[in-house]
């Protein structure tokens, strides 16, 4: 079975989430771990470019006008494409629930519009969203709530 970018970002979030990893620092050390798991040399430097663009894009967010809370999101037909109805319906359930904001919303766009797979499907946008919080200063809550949510799919819920 082949590996795509999102399998590897999946395994890199879940395998180093907790530890205190410097991308460029620790670049070469990831790469052959990734390696040694299995993953393709060409999807591994696909993956890192990824998570480079998600760190540029947390500085450029900040330029963008936020458009008004009452206005709703149209998605382009590329979007629609990558984006099915189950994940266009889960990220307004996110913004309701104000898990998103719209800056995140639109980085989680440009971040799965940047992924080469056909389409995404609700379990890999789960994902995205708790890496694209992760990676937003101010957005502890809502990664706490999402990282709830995708563990609760990952293992079951316990309770």
């Amino acid at each position: 079975m082949k590996q795509t970018v999102i399998d590897i970002l999946i395994y890199l979030f879940e395998h180093y989430i907790d530890d205190e990893i410097e991308l460029d620092a620790d670049r070469d050390r990831l790469k052959s771990e990734l390696h040694s798991a299995g993953f393709e040399s060409g999807q591994v430097a696909k993956a890192f470019d990824w998570l480079q663009d998600l760190a540029s894009n947390r500085a450029s967010a900040d330029d963008q006008p936020l458009p008004a809370s009452t206005s709703t999101r149209i998605y382009t037909e590329d979007e629609q494409r990558k984006l099915d109805a189950e994940c266009r319906g889960f990220m307004v359930f996110l913004e309701q629930a104000n898990v998103l904001d719209p800056a995140s919303r639109e980085i989680v766009i440009e971040r799965v519009l940047a992924l080469e797979s056909e389409e995404i499907d609700i379990v890999q946008l789960k994902w995205i969203i708790l890496m694209v919080l992760f990676n937003q200063p101010g957005q502890e809550q809502a990664f706490l709530w999402m990282e709830d949510l995708v563990m609760d799919d990952l293992y079951g819920n316990l309770h």
